[in-house]
């Protein structure tokens, strides 16, 4: 510590969470904002040391305040024997953790007293902070250096069981910022610090499909490339990635739900709204009465027989209850081509409940192997559930039978895929997701598994939802949030907003980390919320630059405010700020993850 550079003493008035900080002279033209500082003081007769992040910086001149003064300034400019000689700069450092030094080491501890005014302030250093945390050294993780300086700022990420490296239980996290503002690749390197245990399981839903292209080694946009696959493998991490196409659905009542959405029903004249829903859940009640596999739905067979269900005038009479809108129906019905009806508007849906597709995966099959205690090395598990997926063509040589003889066609059958059917989807998982967690419960044993949300503020808004669907997702990642933790599952949410995310999630939420971007409006009286009224931390999250305002990559800063904790030197939960790496070789070579 004595060889750390000396900034300033402790002054007056100071508390137990703020320290006043008197600068020296020969530090005034540095740049202190965002700094860790560190004092040395005795406390129950142990040294101690605490750290903080100094959060501002104020100048005084008391002469320049002389009423007197400041006329002869306004006519000068200046006055000699006053300006700048009798300036003092006062800096306001935050408290974030304490460490006491005894015979066994350094051990947290807390600021139970305020050290005497004089009390020298040094700034940390890399070496100050190795010596500090030397008892956690293989614990701890760098997601970049502590804001606009130059030491690393010590992160730990424990996974969720007990042992070496656990913390016991598990936690969700969230992330935060505008869009560019860092937190995709903020996510992605907080995945590799978990992928770094092997008994722990990592599921990605991934609804626009970024991290998924990262997992199977595919460029993606932006500057920062993280070699995602290289990395996992050499961490000797499983990956495996899973499209729309690999989902097998296993439900009744989400083919009813999924055929409501598709155009099937609206090319037979019958538009949205109550006779829709009773056509498909009939339609399905029906078939599945006829013994009709789910994952035989693809077949000429089985749509053969739907479509005979659909001519019966009993059924009928379910959803169209006056015999003109039956007539105007079986006038439809009649006129319609059953080969253009089976390539373009049942297979699209049939296909989604295919079960010999190359690499299909039923979601409860698919879950089960995530789960699996026995593994030594458990997996990461991303599920690509965007559009691009769903409307890939197979690209098989292979042939439909159509109806009429030996008419045949091409088999390219993009899947039918929209919001609300991702949203059905991610609702299957959800709840596959719930129920293995609470069997594993009633096993006594944590799942010990992180379940990383893309997109949160669109899947759980604070708003009601429009669709019954999607307001049942809401539903059930809210009950998410407040349950599984018990179980051994964490959720990571990555929103571009606060304010529009469900309030109970974020109440939820252990460890948070904002990017640039929610200092305005709505989203600035959230984050207030959530710091809990530290207007000095405030003021210093409002400096953060727009990284695409830098003049060129190399320059670039994604700047990050974090609560929780998430490091050791954040005891007190209080707000740290820093900048995330911005190249991908000083990402690898601080965490040991090159080659």
């Amino acid at each position: 510590m004595d060889e750390a550079e000396r900034i300033g003493v402790v002054g007056s008035p100071s508390s137990t969470s703020e320290v006043a900080l008197d600068i020296l002279a020969g530090a005034v033209n540095k740049k202190l904002v965002g700094e860790l500082a560190l004092f040395r003081y005795h406390q129950d007769g142990l040294p101690h040391y605490a750290l903080g992040q100094i959060t501002e910086v104020k100048l005084r001149n008391v002469w320049h305040e002389d009423p007197t003064m400041r006329s002869l300034i306004r006519q000068r400019g200046r006055v000699d024997t006053v300006s700048e000689r009798q300036d003092t700069h006062l800096g306001e450092m935050t408290i974030s953790a304490v460490f006491s030094a005894g015979s066994n080491g350094y051990r947290p501890s807390i600021l139970g007293t305020v050290p005497a005014t004089g009390t020298p302030i040094h700034l940390v250093n890399d070496t100050v902070l190795s010596e500090l945390l030397s008892p956690y050294r293989d614990q701890l993780f760098y997601l970049g250096h502590a804001y606009g300086s130059k030491p690393l700022l010590p992160l730990w990420f424990k996974h969720f069981d007990t042992g070496p490296q656990g913390a016991g239980e598990a936690y969700h996290l969230g992330i935060f910022g505008k869009t560019g503002s860092g937190k995709s690749v903020l996510a992605k390197m907080i995945l590799l610090a978990y992928a770094r245990y092997p008994r722990m399981a990592l599921l990605v839903i991934d609804p626009q499909g970024e991290f998924a292209k990262e997992a199977r080694g595919e460029a993606v946009p932006g500057e920062f490339r993280l070699p995602m696959k290289d990395i996992l493998k050499r961490l000797k991490k499983p990956v495996q990635v899973h499209g729309v196409r690999d989902l097998v659905l296993d439900r009744w009542e989400l083919f009813a739900q999924i055929l409501y959405e598709s155009p099937f029903f609206e090319q037979l004249s019958i538009p949205k709204g109550e006779n829709r829903q009773l056509a498909a859940s009939t339609l399905a009640d029906r078939l599945q009465r006829a013994k009709v596999a789910l994952k035989d739905l693809h077949t000429r067979e089985s749509f053969v027989r739907a479509w005979g269900l659909l001519g019966d005038e009993n059924v009928q009479k379910v959803f169209y209850r006056t015999e003109g809108s039956r007539a105007r129906f079986q006038s439809m019905y009649d006129q319609a081509d059953r080969n253009f009806f089976f390539t373009h508007y049942w297979l699209p849906v049939a296909q989604l409940f295919r079960e010999d597709r190359q690499g299909a995966q039923k979601v409860e099959r698919l879950l089960a192997g995530l789960f699996d205690p026995d593994q030594a090395q458990r997996p990461l598990v991303v599920i690509d559930l965007s559009v691009e997926q769903a409307t890939q063509t197979t690209g098989s040589s292979k042939t439909l039978p159509l109806f009429g003889g030996d008419q045949s066609e091409p088999q390219s059958i993009p899947l039918f895929w929209n919001e609300m059917i991702q949203a059905l989807v991610i609702k299957r998982l959800l709840e596959g997701i719930r129920t293995a967690a609470e069997y594993a419960y009633k096993q006594n044993r944590s799942l010990n598994t992180l379940v990383l949300m893309d997109e949160a503020h669109r899947l759980a808004p604070r708003e009601d939802p429009e669709s019954e669907e999607k307001k049942a997702v809401r539903g059930i990642l809210i009950d998410a949030a407040r349950t599984t933790r018990k179980y051994g599952v964490g959720w990571l949410f990555i929103s571009q907003t606060l304010s529009s995310l469900h309030r109970e999630i974020l109440e939820q939420l252990r460890i948070f980390f904002f990017g640039f971007g929610l200092g305005m409006g709505a989203e600035f009286k959230a984050l207030s919320e959530l710091v809990g009224g530290r207007s000095k931390a405030l003021d210093l999250y409002q400096l953060f630059r727009d990284p695409h305002s830098s003049f060129d990559i190399a320059t670039r800063e994604y700047s990050f405010m974090t609560i929780g904790p998430v490091s050791p030197l954040s005891f007190a939960g209080t707000p740290l700020f820093f900048n995330a790496f911005n190249t991908v070789k000083e990402f690898l070579d601080t965490n040991a993850l090159g080659e």
